[in-house]
């Protein structure tokens, strides 16, 4: 499959596009503004720019691996395709109506989320499935041909339709023959049935997940296109893969059919490649913290696999409060993200308080220091002036950065407002940032039922390094990871990534009703089906026989009204299959919740199977205690919070530190893409593989 073992890694941000070319030998990387209107433009400018760096050609490039948050984009920002909905008869307002929960309960003037499409773009048909798959309702194909008439009519002007039948992933006849009848009238319409993209119980979330992927695709298939295009143009030969939100690879083909997969894409790749770094220093228990110049994620990586699940929120209204968002039901490694970046802007309240985000100056206009047209307070603009981040070993080539600027916009927009100077507004600002991110870490690590104080930290992004040492202060954190590369971590991630897909599918089985047979014939399609994503992804480079398949139950007990992830032994179920099937549940709830219940009964309610390529060996390392302390006659005036006053910070470039070497902290360590800072408490030691372990100082040092 590998002809000269050259690879691209291209992620799109709100703020900068990563891109990395890895070669057998070393790794080439750099960060370009990203082109909102026409992000092919970004990475074609990454691109050109790393193979020059690497002496190499592009024709020479085996393959090319995106991830991008354009589908996030257009959601969040409501910029997709014109799109109609169609549903069954009664059913038109579902995705108005929600489940009816309140996710803040006495919020007496609470509003809920627009749905993505309004009502006037509804529609209804007669026909009936019901929740075991028969037919209560036959279709009536008379009625869709007239509603079809009315979908193509021009003023309408649609140029996707989504739909979705109650219970089509019980029984899918009815959408298919709808899809076909559609097509066959409109060739060129771009149509999602539900039964293909989520076939999965609960009408809301399905309902929404095949909404969204109309919504997105007649943008992403032209911007994948032009993409593919370009790529040709430039003499590129090599296939183009997109990572999709469960943390795999897929096919292009298949991200123009599915886009709503490609949600969380970036986000995926850098837990990713926390996970290699978890794997190499052989840590159980890792906490990926990823900022950006947009966002801030945060995942846990237990067992070095991040956690992951088969639903998520997007554009989430409401101080980013769990049940205000947009749930979309596709596999999904499991994180939070907060508006928290570098871009993300500051201002003051009427209550005389600093917030930060979740609202970003992104690349367009940037940050005020930026100097591209930005004139509002950032985080980076805080930074810059607390002595953090500076013109002479900023890491953005294109990028000029102008210090006079950040105080000027911190002075108006922070300062002026709260009768301080513009030191202890930016001082406040990294503060009010670094608890948020702070906040954001414990609430998750407690969702999860773990203890974030026994995690290790590894950060990456371009803006982690600079907070990931408050960061871990402030959650009692004691070891943290800066690896190399980690100012394009998702990027490299993305190259790490192997080929996968999940399918999933909603069938209820119980003691009562237990048929093998059925379970055994559902977990063989599951099978099929996503072995032959991987496949085509793969062009049919891999053995069948090498692919690594996880099967997973997904089970409650009777009553409760949602469900936990139950693995499976990759065996054939006989009679006593549910027998079996509760004893794995019991181990596993008595995990998650530290006792089972005794005396009830016992569900299934849906099912998955993942197929993976299989991983190559990671090289494992081992920890490097060394007191070799190294000095450097840079000096920078920073201020610490640790000290509570500016400190004079020794400066390090990174390049120049070899395995071995310890930095004592006040200091800063600079290279291309990010700073790392070291606390006055904290000590840095260049570990074998080149990660930068920081700890407390030890008493040698002091």
């Amino acid at each position: 499959m590998v002809k000269n073992g050259i690879r691209i890694g291209a992620d799109v941000g709100g703020t900068f596009t990563d891109v990395v070319l890895e070669t057998k030998e070393k790794i080439f990387s750099t960060k370009v503004l990203t082109t909102y209107e026409s992000p092919e433009i970004g990475i074609l400018q990454g691109i050109n720019a790393v193979i020059a760096d690497s002496g190499s050609d592009i024709s020479e490039l085996d393959s090319f691996i995106h991830g991008t948050t354009l589908a996030t984009n257009a959601l969040i920002s409501r910029t997709g395709a014109r799109t109609a909905f169609v549903t069954t008869k009664g059913f038109r307002d579902t995705i108005e109506m929600r489940t009816e929960s309140r996710f803040e309960q006495y919020d007496l003037n609470l509003e809920l989320p627009k749905p993505l499409i309004e009502r006037k773009d509804r529609y209804v048909l007669s026909e009936r499935i019901s929740a075991n798959g028969s037919v209560l309702l036959p279709f009536d194909e008379k009625e869709a041909k007239n509603l079809i008439d009315l979908l193509s009519s021009e003023e309408n002007g649609y140029k996707a339709v989504a739909v979705g039948f109650i219970h089509s992933y019980m029984n899918s006849s009815h959408e298919s023959l709808f899809k076909e009848m559609l097509l066959d009238k409109l060739p060129h319409m771009k149509v999602s049935i539900s039964s293909e993209v989520s076939p999965q119980m609960r009408e809301f979330e399905r309902f929404n997940t095949v909404c969204a992927n109309a919504y997105v695709q007649p943008m992403m298939a032209a911007y994948l296109e032009r993409l593919k295009t370009k790529l040709a143009d430039t003499g590129a030969k090599c296939d183009i893969h997109l990572i999709h939100s469960g943390g795999g690879l897929i096919s292009i083909e298949s991200a123009i059919k599915f886009p709503v997969r490609l949600i969380e894409s970036g986000p995926a790749g850098g837990a990713i490649f926390a996970s290699e770094i978890a794997a190499r220093h052989g840590i159980d228990a890792a906490l990926s913290y990823d900022m950006g110049g947009t966002t801030a994620k945060i995942c846990l990586i237990d067992e070095q696999s991040p956690r992951s699940a088969k639903t998520f929120e997007v554009a989430r209204t409401h101080r980013f409060t769990k049940g205000s968002g947009m749930p979309i039901s596709i596999p999904v490694i499991e994180m939070i993200e907060i508006g928290a970046g570098g871009g993300s802007i500051a201002n003051v309240d009427d209550l005389k308080q600093i917030r930060v985000g979740p609202l970003s100056a992104g690349s367009e206009p940037g940050p005020a220091a930026y100097g591209l047209g930005g004139s509002l307070a950032t985080v980076t603009d805080a930074n810059i002036l607390l002595g953090r981040i500076s013109p002479e070993t900023f890491g953005a080539d294109d990028i000029t950065l102008l210090p006079e600027e950040s105080r000027k916009a911190l002075l108006a927009d922070v300062a002026e407002p709260l009768g301080i100077d513009a030191e202890n507004a930016a001082i406040g600002i990294i503060e009010v940032v670094d608890e948020n991110m702070s906040n954001a870490a414990r609430v998750h690590a407690v969702e999860n039922g773990r203890d974030v104080s026994k995690y290790t930290m590894i950060a990456f992004g371009g803006g982690a390094p600079l907070h990931a040492s408050r960061l871990c202060d402030k959650l009692e954190i004691e070891r943290l990871l800066i690896p190399p590369g980690a100012g394009v971590g998702s990027a490299i991630g993305f190259l790490r990534t192997p080929f996968s897909y999940e399918a999933l599918k909603s069938f209820y089985v119980s003691i009562e009703n237990f048929d093998h047979e059925s379970v055994n014939q559902l977990l063989s399609d599951l099978t099929s089906e996503a072995t032959e994503f991987v496949m085509e992804a793969s062009n049919e480079n891999l053995p069948v026989k090498s692919l690594v398949v996880e099967r997973c139950a997904f089970m409650r007990y009777a009553g409760q009204g949602w469900e936990i992830p139950v693995l499976l032994e990759n065996a054939v179920f006989d009679h006593l299959g549910m027998e079996l099937l509760n004893n794995e549940f019991e181990k596993t709830y008595e995990q998650h919740f530290g006792r089972a219940i005794e005396g009830l009964q016992i569900e299934v309610v849906g099912w998955s199977v993942k197929v993976t390529s299989p991983k190559p060996e990671i090289e494992k390392t081992h920890t490097v205690d060394s007191e070799n302390i190294v000095t450097s006659n840079l000096k920078r005036s920073i201020y610490d919070p640790i000290q509570g006053s500016e400190v004079d910070a020794s400066v390090f470039h990174r390049e120049n530190l070899n395995p071995g070497d310890c930095v004592i902290g006040p200091a800063i360590i600079v290279e291309n893409q990010t700073t790392t800072w070291i606390s006055s408490e904290k000590q840095s030691s260049v570990q074998l593989d080149d990660c930068l372990l920081v700890t407390k100082r030890s008493e040698a040092t002091r």
